[in-house]
């Protein structure tokens, strides 16, 4: 809904300005959800929370800004706002989610442990929940190999759930970062994690299920990332152990690939090629006259730039910048996109 408002209105300071008349118009919004924003209740909250905010260290991410995450902004249910605290790695590296049950099987602890170590020389970002057992044990394993870790929280940042892994949080932060869409005032409630759930699908380039029940968080946030079309893997185990139901049907079902090791993950998901392709464009980059080089290192920095904004910041006319752009889709240094814009393949 209050992105329905914000993209009618405009702004969100046009949602408070707006007429009933025109808030009237806005399809599914009605009287009722008029006197809200009429009635100036929100304020006082927002205020409220920007206090904590600024008194705790934390940053927002609003979902046009340039810091939310680019993974989650395409999906309709992506928050509209989002509270973070520590390092934004949040669109720095290949994210990883590992997720499993809350009491793991040592065989699971050791899959995890070995599964890290493995993906260590991959560049990653480890996602998890900060939950009991599987979550937890991939965060410290990651936190020993220097690995980033996106913790995502099923409450606001004026608490910890649960309050044992305080240590580790603190840790967390010094390289990676706690994430939460629930604002310090939110009540905490049960329903909140099947809610955090979906982020840490969202964010994952794949996710991992180490080990999981028949039923429960895992499997809620394997179906998320089937829905977002995400890669999942499952650790299979011993037909008869309850902790390895979820993965094996999740396998069964072909909801999740099977993986053995992070060598199953890179065939997947296309690692090595891409990393020998990325090794060709960097020989290419040296046969680039200076007017294409000029073009790479306006784009290196950014999302992706219109035609325009590259025409002005390399100083070249329209016809020339249209030609050089070509020239670097024809190298595979550069993808087109809607709208006349460009971005570098990476």
């Amino acid at each position: 809904m209050a992105k329905q408002l914000i993209s009618y209105c405009g702004s969100p300071e046009a949602v408070f300005s707006a007429s009933r008349k025109n808030l009237l118009k806005i399809p599914g919004f009605g009287p009722k959800n008029i006197n809200h924003i009429k009635a100036d209740i929100c304020f006082p909250k927002a205020e409220k929370e920007i206090n904590f905010i600024l008194k705790n260290d934390i940053q927002t991410a609003y979902y046009l800004d340039s810091n939310y995450p680019a993974r989650i902004k395409p999906y309709n249910d992506a928050p509209i706002l989002l509270y973070y605290k520590g390092k934004n790695v949040l669109n720095e590296h290949r994210n990883i989610a590992i997720i499993g049950t809350r009491k793991p099987t040592e065989y699971g602890k050791e899959m995890v442990k070995q599964i890290i170590e493995e993906l260590k020389p991959y560049d990653i970002t480890l996602v998890s929940g900060l939950a009991y057992g599987i979550d937890v044990s991939a965060h410290k394993i990651a936190l020993e190999n220097e690995i980033p870790n996106i913790a995502v929280l099923g409450h606001g940042l004026h608490t910890l759930y649960p309050a044992v892994h305080r240590k580790v949080a603190k840790r967390i932060i010094q390289d990676g970062l706690l994430l939460t869409e629930f604002s310090s005032q939110a009540k905490f409630d049960k329903e909140n994690f099947p809610q955090r759930n979906r982020i840490i699908a969202g964010l994952a380039d794949a996710l991992i299920v180490a080990e999981s029940g028949e039923s429960g968080g895992s499997i809620i946030t394997a179906n998320f990332a089937n829905d977002y079309s995400k890669d999942v893997f499952a650790v299979p185990g011993r037909i008869n152990d309850p902790t390895s139901i979820g993965c094996n049907n999740l396998i069964k079902q072909h909801k999740a690939h099977l993986i053995n090791s992070v060598k199953d993950i890179s065939y997947i998901m296309r690692w090595d090629v891409l990393q020998q392709e990325k090794q060709i464009q960097r020989s290419l980059f040296n046969e680039l006259n200076e007017d294409e080089q000029t073009i790479i290192h306006i784009l290196a920095d950014v999302n992706d730039l219109s035609i325009d904004e590259i025409m002005i910041k390399s100083n070249k006319t329209p016809s020339a910048t249209a030609n050089d752009l070509l020239q670097l889709e024809f190298k595979g240094l550069l993808k087109s996109l809607p709208g006349k814009r460009y971005k570098l393949i990476k």
